[in-house]
């Protein structure tokens, strides 16, 4: 496995866009004639958010809302005997260069449906025939799917992370924020863009263009390690998620300012992704902006008029932190409630106090982690610098307690 707390989880699917796009262009979700908008109830987990989706009338299913894909995908193979597909044709998916391909069913039309009120028109979807991603391991809870640009093109939604709710509605019915702002965006390829500056070392404003990615876990991917590479403080390696291809592989750093129309962004946290694992993209691009810097905001997303309102909540202050502990884990068992860890970072924290790969994590500070959500445990181990915590592992047949020292690391 390797899913990671600080991950854009599934960052590249360009393969599987171009083998669907004839479909993705009459795919969309409308609101019930009856209805002026629809009101519905997320779970935030990981920074992902989860909504309860319905297939064929059977469900509910957990799918992942994500601006940066451009289809539906089904991730968990075992839904094609769940939802009662009519018809299904076997597709090759192939990565960029040289990689594997791997096999995916598409499907013929599906009744999908989100909330009371919200209803599919010619929704089709890809399913994966193995599990590529690992989302449910990573969040810790199952994930069947991902939900992308059919949800978003013909809604304007609105996206509250302090009550986690969510609302849909037509295009331009929303007002915008009292004392917000109004971004452009361009929709290329079925995907968000906008235009934005960072203050480069010298002091000198550079405009780069980013995918605004719901999907995305941290707060900022720039592709140019070597443009920033003065602007960035202590840098380490790291897993930044999973591609169509694999692992990707990179650095996490910090950079000194970010911009969003009149809000700025100091010492942000910021992956760099290998140029030996960097994929080919159909829109050129700079990176792309996650849940790290979105979650800040009360959002409004209306592809149809290119904008998105912003405004600040009470996250907006709350500075950028990373993971102190150096273990990257995901949960397991028939329940998900066993934590391995999956990778120990050198001369972190974790690796000071020897804990290593497949060790399972059994309780943190007395606490029994399968009474804790995995979010739990990610809070505890970036929650301040230099703090004891007091970690259970079984390994070798036997239990073992250390104490970690965490260490902020970047």
């Amino acid at each position: 496995m390797f899913r990671i707390l600080h991950s854009s989880k599934y960052l590249f699917l360009p393969l599987l866009l171009l083998c669907l796009a004839v479909l993705a262009q009459a795919q969309h979700f409308s609101i019930n004639d009856k209805l002026k908008q629809v009101k519905l109830h997320f779970r935030l987990v990981r920074d992902m958010i989860v909504v309860p989706v319905y297939i064929n009338k059977k469900g509910p299913f957990n799918f992942v809302l994500d601006t940066g894909v451009g289809l539906m995908i089904i991730t968990d193979p075992q839904l094609v005997d769940s939802i009662d597909l009519i018809t299904r044709r076997t597709i090759k998916i192939y990565g960029s260069g040289n990689a594997e391909s791997f096999e995916a069913y598409t499907t013929s039309e599906l009744d999908v449906k989100v909330a009371d009120g919200i209803k599919s028109n010619l929704v089709h979807a890809a399913i994966l025939k193995k599990d590529h991603f690992g989302l449910s391991n990573y969040a810790g809870m199952p994930i069947h799917g991902l939900l992308g640009y059919e949800f978003f093109s013909q809604l304007s939604v609105k996206i509250n992370f302090m009550d986690s709710t969510l609302i849909a509605a037509r295009p331009g019915k929303f007002k915008p924020f009292r004392k917000g702002i109004k971004v452009p965006i361009s929709i290329e390829e079925h995907k968000p863009y906008l235009n934005t500056t960072i203050i480069l070392p010298d002091g000198c404003p550079v405009e780069n263009k980013f995918i605004i990615d719901l999907g995305a876990g941290h707060p900022l991917s720039l592709d140019n390690l070597k443009q920033h590479k003065n602007d960035t403080q202590k840098a380490i390696v790291a897993n930044l998620g999973v591609g169509i291809t694999g692992p990707i592989n990179g650095y996490i750093s910090r950079i000194n300012e970010f911009k969003i129309g009149k809000y700025t962004f100091n010492n942000v946290i910021t992956s760099f992704p290998d140029t030996n694992t960097h994929r080919s993209y159909f829109v050129s691009r700079d990176g792309n902006i996650g849940m790290g810097i979105l979650k800040k905001f009360f959002l409004i997303l209306d592809y149809q008029n290119g904008l998105m309102y912003m405004k600040p909540n009470y996250r907006f202050k709350e500075p950028f932190e990373h993971d102190m502990s150096g273990i990257e884990y995901y949960a397991t068992g028939n329940d998900l409630k066993r934590i391995l860890i999956s990778r120990v970072e050198p001369g972190s924290a974790a690796d000071e106090a020897g804990l290593t790969t497949d060790d399972e994590i059994i309780t943190v500070n007395f606490k029994d982690v399968a009474k804790m959500s995995i979010v739990d445990i990610d809070n505890l181990f970036k929650s301040r610098n230099n703090r004891n915590v007091l970690v259970e592992v079984y390994r070798d047949k036997k239990f073992e307690t250390v104490v970690l020292t965490l260490k902020r690391r970047i």
